[in-house]
């Protein structure tokens, strides 16, 4: 039997305590609704993620998603990318993965896959990759496993392997973040959410999402050896980057 995603609802109602923001049951069912009224410009940015992938994706090699959650991303590449290309999806959460597959069945998702079970913090084992994305993810490493896991990364891409990088991201000062912040506040209003679901999830996230400035992300994929670095998106604090070895 199809199980639709549901409207993203997990904060509506009052918390006695808010706890840290979990990808489990819960929000895996209503995930895809999530992300489309929290993210600006989510669909766009997956647009020019898989404009992208295409240039850099080689034949008989491996595409990495970490952090693929319901696989919305491997769904949006399938059409575009070499028929030998191999999807391989990380997430670190069993609830998500259960409705990736799922959402890859429906659709009817035929090309060689992967889903894979790990925790992004330990690292990860990455093999004949011509593209890694994180869409969303190293956000949600704690900063003091970044470096390692970058180096992984950095070390399973073939030559001229692109990583795709989208964050959560900090104004350059002060000013500007408060702003940026506000904005965005601005934009969940506008798709629907209210006062108590935008000041409970981001109570529940204040320890879990720990962003980085968009220049310390890029000093973090320089110090790793990627030749190339640049910004592809950009709306207030949230950005998109691109990384070539």
């Amino acid at each position: 039997m199809k199980k639709t995603a549901g409207r993203d609802e997990v904060f509506r109602k009052t918390k006695d305590r808010i706890e840290d923001f979990r990808f489990g049951s819960e929000v895996a069912t209503v995930f895809d609704d999530m992300v489309l009224r929290s993210v600006p410009f989510y669909a766009e940015m997956q647009r020019m993620v898989a404009e992208m992938v295409k240039d850099f994706a080689t034949e008989g090699s491996n595409i990495y998603d970490l952090g693929c959650s319901t696989g919305t991303t491997m769904l949006n590449l399938d059409p575009t990318i070499p028929p030998t290309t191999r999807f391989v999806g990380v997430d670190n959460s069993a609830e998500m993965l259960e409705r990736c597959a799922r959402k890859l069945e429906e659709a009817g998702f035929t090309r060689p896959h992967e889903l894979v079970c790990a925790d992004l913090e330990k690292g990860v084992q990455i093999h004949n990759a011509s593209v890694v994305m994180m869409i969303l993810t190293l956000q949600f490493i704690r900063p003091l496993n970044r470096d390692r896991l970058m180096a992984d990364v950095y070390r399973g891409l073939n030559e001229n392997g692109a990583l795709i990088l989208i964050e959560k991201v900090l104004g350059e000062d002060s000013m500007f973040n408060r702003l940026f912040i506000g904005y965005y506040y601005d934009q969940k209003r506008r798709n629907g959410y209210s006062e108590m679901e935008i000041v409970q999830k981001r109570e529940a996230l204040e320890n879990v999402l720990i962003p980085y400035k968009l220049l310390e992300n890029r000093e973090l994929l320089l110090r790793t050896g990627f030749r190339y670095v640049d910004v592809f998106f950009k709306w207030y604090n949230f950005c998109g980057m691109v990384a070539v070895k």
